[in-house]
């Protein structure tokens, strides 16, 4: 599995060392240092079965400039492109199971629910 991270996030590294304690096989990817591309974000976005103002954090992406965008079908392409030139707007941490769906892990029923316990 691969985790999206930004590091100074008290809910990514409580998601890790959950995970670091149940010995899970995982990369980490720093959303910051490796910005997604849009089509990595689409690919995120339907694992999910969600739409960009899902994973987008309101804060930031109000600071960013497209916070406020419709949140409709036409202003899709437009979230996407303000979530990969913001990363920081991206909720975290993402988890991108093998199986092909992913999940926002922001709490311990979600890391549950994807490690079987």
């Amino acid at each position: 599995m691969q985790v999206w991270v930004t590091t100074e996030c008290s809910k990514t590294r409580a998601a890790l060392a959950v995970l670091e304690r149940r010995d899970a096989d995982y990369e980490a990817r720093s959303c910051l240092d490796q910005p997604p591309t849009a089509e990595e974000v689409g690919d995120v976005l339907r694992r999910l079965d969600a739409e960009p103002w899902d994973i987008a954090r309101e804060r930031e992406s109000r600071e960013a400039g497209f916070g406020d965008l419709p949140r409709h079908p036409d202003s899709r392409d437009e979230w996407i492109a303000g979530l990969v030139a913001h990363p920081r707007a991206i909720q975290r941490p993402i988890i991108l199971l093998d199986d092909g769906t992913a999940v926002v892990a922001r709490d311990a029923d979600a890391l549950d629910r994807i490690l079987g316990v």
